[in-house]
């Protein structure tokens, strides 16, 4: 075993909780069937962020398509994916802040496409009712115009019964004047001549004549006035509803006026709170790809750290085996008998881990496609379900190499197991919330060596269990 090794990140714990799992970009495979629904729409929401921002990542990685398929990281995966309880929701591989930043522009998004819809609609409804003041007001002037000229007709037949009136009333007086038998008497006794007699005759019959001449024209036009009278109230009542059809187009318009107005303002207010919310959601964003990359690092340091450590207690291993094997030598030569085998130690639990928690995985070990920085990650250990303050117990029989606190694993102990099984390993506990097991200390397998927690870059209350195996992060669930 390597001595103590410092911790990495000291500084306090970060605001932001979030699952820590890290990895090198890898490709895809397909998510697990058994994972919650409620995750699909979280990866639907975020990545409605990275489409209107897809150049500030130029650095990230690039995610291969859904098409390639990786190996599986555990061979056991499908097996261990029935476990996982369905009533528990898996960590977000987002931190609790950027989905609510995402959320939250993603709401500003959709006020704005239901704000921009109802404002187009609005202007469409303007248009069109612009059109139809413009028709109204067309009609009004045809109608008013019609109304003009009735009135004018009506007006000259009026003028023009009054004057055939007069004509016909003149006529009646003169023919009541005439109407007597003494007419052509009064004729002869003035001794006319019969040539005169004849003549005054005649006159009398053109004046009945023209009598009736007048009253004829009187009727006429007495029927062309009421004719006329009719089309008047007709063209009346066209004007009154032209009128009112084009008041009608005019409030119309004054409302929609009023309504493109207030949505386009609305618009404009509600694209400064998406433009807030895009850039709380790019800070978290970059954020994110910031304790990303802090925790990559921080995976890469341990791992080679381990690497060392592994390969220190296989060559004392190696040694130890060395000197059995060259004292059973000299015994047998002693004894005078051939050597016998020296087998490798066997830890306690044959080979084993036990369990760190009495609990069930609520996430297991295995490739994750981060929603907004759009690769692919490893989930580099197995999560149990774990309420703050539960006991932690150690895995195996071993040494506590190390604890320190890390911005995203949290507060972490290191228990080394030395070799089992023909390999270096070593178990690392995450998230805790208090050490009981100091460094330096041997412990038992089963033994509480500290207490749960959601320290670092958490969610909630858990425990994110991992194995190194030779230096090396595997699948947990390949040795309990």
């Amino acid at each position: 075993m390597v001595p103590h090794f410092p911790g990495a990140n000291p500084p306090e714990r970060g605001s932001i909780k979030r699952d820590d799992s890290t990895g090198t970009p890898a490709p895809p495979y397909p998510r697990s069937s058994t994972r919650p629904r409620g995750r699909q729409n979280v990866v639907t929401a975020c990545c409605l962020v990275l489409s209107l921002s897809a150049g500030v990542l130029a650095a990230v990685p690039y995610a291969p398509t859904a098409e390639a398929r990786p190996p599986d990281p555990a061979a056991k995966k499908k097996q261990l994916d029935s476990q996982i309880n369905q009533s528990k929701a898996d960590l977000d591989d987002a931190s609790d802040q950027l989905g609510k930043s995402v959320a939250a522009y993603n709401q500003a998004v959709t006020k704005y496409q239901a704000v921009q819809a109802r404002y187009a609609a609005a202007q469409g409804q303007l248009a069109a009712a612009k059109a139809a003041d413009a028709v109204a007001a067309g009609k009004l002037a045809a109608a008013e115009a019609a109304l003009r000229t009735a009135t004018s007709e009506v007006a000259a037949g009026q003028q023009q019964i009054a004057e055939k009136r007069s004509v016909a009333g003149r006529a009646v007086r003169s023919a009541y004047q005439q109407q007597n038998g003494l007419v052509g008497l009064s004729i002869a006794l003035r001794g006319a001549a019969p040539a005169d007699i004849a003549t005054g005759m005649q006159v009398q019959r053109n004046v009945f004549g023209i009598q009736s001449n007048a009253i004829a024209n009187l009727n006429t036009a007495q029927a062309e006035l009421a004719s006329k009278q009719v089309k008047l109230t007709a063209a009346e009542k066209d004007a009154e509803s032209a009128r009112a059809a084009a008041a009608a187009t005019v409030k119309k318009v004054t409302d929609l006026t009023k309504q493109v107005a207030a949505d386009r303002a609305e618009a404009a207010s509600v694209a400064a709170v998406k433009l807030t919310a895009f850039k709380a959601a790019e800070k978290e964003k970059n954020s994110e790809l910031a304790q990303y990359n802090s925790l990559l690092r921080e995976r890469n340091r341990v791992q080679q750290m381990l690497i060392a450590q592994a390969k220190a207690e296989k060559a004392a291993a190696a040694r130890r085996k060395a000197a059995a094997e060259a004292a059973e030598r000299a015994k047998a030569r002693k004894e005078h008998r051939k050597p016998r085998d020296v087998p490798d130690p066997v830890p306690s639990g044959g080979g084993r881990l036990g369990y760190p928690v009495s609990s069930y995985i609520t996430s297991p070990y295995g490739m994750r496609f981060h929603p907004v920085l759009h690769i692919w990650k490893l989930h580099d250990g197995t999560d149990f379900r774990a309420p703050c303050g539960t006991p932690v117990r150690a895995a195996a029989d071993g040494v506590v190499t190390d604890k320190y606190y890390n911005g995203g694993y949290g507060n972490r102990l290191f228990i080394s197991h030395g070799v089992m099984g023909g390999h270096s390993i070593t178990t690392v506990y995450n998230h805790l919330s208090k050490y009981k097991a100091h460094v330096g200390e041997r412990v038992k397998r089963g033994e509480i060596v500290a207490w749960s927690g959601t320290t670092g870059y958490s969610t909630g209350c858990h425990l994110h269990f991992m194995v190194y195996k030779d230096g090396n992060v595997v699948n947990p669930m390949g040795w309990l």
